[in-house]
């Protein structure tokens, strides 16, 4: 009786041991946390044409910045940070409140390395163009070198007044287009 004793609590053991294993492998890393809860606690990125997937989680991030008033989170989206905490600044104040409506990001170009990215802001009508590109650390960031207020909250020329209004564009950049 000692001995299946001793072996039902072998049995056990290296059942809690396994389990323990595999939910250990299951458990998600730092960023993949982060990230499932900002998505979770922001509104949905609205998304017109063929973002890539790094493309598509800058930009994404980016809104939810702004949204939280968070200008070194913003800043720290930068590939280069020579002007990023200016332009993040410029950024949150002029598009922080629109950013916690419903956004609409219209991907321009192919992103593989690059995209021009137009945000439409519904409550607010503001219109703003990005960049979203790998950066050196091979890591997708954004352009954020707009210092100076006014060519912060500039609106594009180029751009459709709502998403989609004259597609993705394939080839060219937007202003040959």
């Amino acid at each position: 009786m000692a001995r299946k004793t001793r072996l039902t609590r072998f049995a056990l053991s290296a059942a809690v041991v396994a389990a323990g294993g595999l939910l250990a492998g299951c458990a998600s890393d730092d960023t993949s946390l982060t990230y499932q809860t900002d998505y979770s606690n922001h509104r949905p990125l609205k998304v017109v044409g063929y973002p890539s997937a790094g493309s598509l989680e800058t930009v994404q991030k980016a809104v939810w910045r702004l949204a939280d008033g968070d200008t070194d989170g913003l800043a720290a989206l930068a590939v280069d940070d020579k002007q990023a905490d200016a332009t993040a600044r410029n950024w949150v104040k002029t598009f922080g409140a629109a950013a916690k409506d419903d956004v609409t990001a219209d991907f321009y170009d192919e992103g593989s390395v690059r995209q021009v990215v137009v945000l439409y802001f519904a409550g607010s009508g503001q219109i703003k163009e990005i960049e979203a590109r790998i950066g050196e650390d091979d890591t997708w960031g954004l352009t954020l070198a707009e210092p100076d207020p006014a060519e912060a909250k500039a609106k594009p020329t180029w751009a459709p007044p709502k998403p989609g209004g004259s597609g993705s564009r394939t080839s060219g950049t937007p202003s040959e287009n």
